[in-house]
């Protein structure tokens, strides 16, 4: 009988300690996982900021090169009408448009004629 009183005295004294524990354990544990995922979102933060630098200091150095691109081929356009004679024509602008276009077995060019009304079709083999 005794030992059974003890037993029940234990198992009380085991219970209010695991109660006692988890009273003190389960906020502390909050806080800790509140602060690691405060920590996880600044670091993200961070690191979506660095990114975003990254790219916009990629984008600046596209746009340098591309701007001297744009300057390099005024130059060459300046010396190529130099050559020309001085001045832009019809011809070479119409000359230039062609050169400047990428065509395929789709691609439609419209001529103008005579009365500046389109050849709508043409067809080599009849």
């Amino acid at each position: 009988m005794i030992m059974i009183d003890k037993m029940f005295i234990f198992i009380g004294i085991v219970i209010l300690g695991i109660i006692a524990s988890l009273s003190w354990g389960l906020p502390t544990y909050n806080v800790w996982k509140q602060q690691k995922s405060g920590q996880a979102e600044l670091s993200k933060a961070e690191f979506s900021k660095k990114v975003q630098i990254e790219e916009a200091i990629a984008n600046l150095e596209a746009e340098k090169l591309n701007a001297l691109a744009e300057v390099e081929r005024a130059k060459g356009a300046a010396e190529a009408i130099r050559i020309e004679g001085g001045s832009l024509t019809s011809q070479y602008i119409q000359y230039l448009w062609v050169r400047s276009n990428q065509f395929n077995d789709k691609t439609t060019i419209y001529i103008p004629t005579e009365a500046n009304l389109p050849i709508l079709e043409a067809n080599p083999n009849r």
